[in-house]
């Protein structure tokens, strides 16, 4: 029971750090607009998933563009009439619950299993009704403007920053470059900046700078490259004079660390790394801008 319960961690695990690549993860998003349309991912009933598995479901729909919300077994879809496409993939997904022993006393123990199931997005689903298909959110003009001061601090770093129409924040490995939706789709600078940020931290671990992606590459590096990213948006926006979002700053680290079923050590060394992080980038917009003031 326990070798089981271990390798349906682990392939819940490898599906999130497959999606992590896809970009800013879903769960955190501050601007209008995007791909995806699913808030909350569902089951066939309507009902929410609930832990991991909404971080799971969550990752899937980014990294596949999936717009809705809903997830049936192969069985349900056939149920409702729908039909699975031939060369879909399933997503794993993982049921907790308890069983009854006889234990050696004689009296009733109760034991904890974990059993995985497959499900499919709606998207990859035909013939349903059409309550189960769900229309990508448009991007808004909210009027969010940037912010000289802020602009310029970036712009200091000297870090490669684009920005287009596409509804997604992601740092760029192969091209070494931060891209961000537009700003005024933001439902305000704070948003952005902070997302900005967390993009940032990620830019700074390339192999010409602080060389975090060699140095942390094995099956869990992704996960705890968020964990840096997203402790490091929190640092460098307090820099700035930013009240970073802790609230879901938090929520979003504590999703990560359950992902790598990791303790709270995982935090203090992504801290440490952050941290660096942010001295990095202090130190590039401090000499940027002392060498314009000369």
């Amino acid at each position: 029971m326990t070798t089981e319960k271990f390798n349906i961690h682990q392939q819940i695990t490898d599906q999130i750090i497959a999606a992590i690549g896809e970009g800013c993860a879903p769960w955190r998003k501050p601007w209008t607009g995007g791909r995806t349309g699913a808030a909350l991912p569902l089951r066939h009933n309507g009902e929410p998933y609930r832990g991991i598995n909404t971080l799971v479901l969550w990752s899937i729909a980014a990294s596949a563009g999936f717009t809705s919300a809903r997830w049936l077994t192969f069985q349900q879809a056939k149920t409702l009439g729908g039909f699975v496409r031939k060369g879909e993939k399933s997503a794993s997904v993982v049921k907790y619950g308890t069983f009854e022993i006889e234990g050696e006393q004689g009296e009733e123990e109760k034991r904890m299993y974990a059993r995985a199931y497959r499900v499919f997005n709606a998207d990859q689903i035909d013939e349903l009704p059409d309550s189960y298909y769900d229309i990508p959110e448009p991007a808004r003009d909210l009027g969010t403007e940037l912010d000289p001061e802020m602009e310029a601090f970036f712009a200091a770093t000297g870090a490669d920053i684009q920005s287009s129409d596409e509804p997604r924040a992601y740092y760029s490995i192969a091209n070494d470059r931060i891209h961000m939706p537009p700003v005024n789709t933001f439902h305000d600078a704070a948003g952005y900046y902070g997302t900005l940020a967390h993009e940032l931290t990620h830019w700074t671990g390339a192999g010409k700078r602080l060389d975090r992606f060699n140095r942390f590459s094995d099956r869990k590096a992704y996960a705890f490259e968020e964990l840096v990213a997203e402790i490091g948006n929190c640092l460098i926006c307090a820099t700035l004079g930013l009240t970073p979002d802790f609230q879901q700053s938090g929520a979003y680290i504590e999703g990560w660390l359950r992902a790598m079923k990791e303790d709270n050590r995982a935090i203090f060394r992504a801290a440490s790394e952050a941290q660096k992080a942010l001295d990095f980038v202090q130190g590039l917009a401090g000499a940027t801008q002392q060498l314009a003031a000369e």
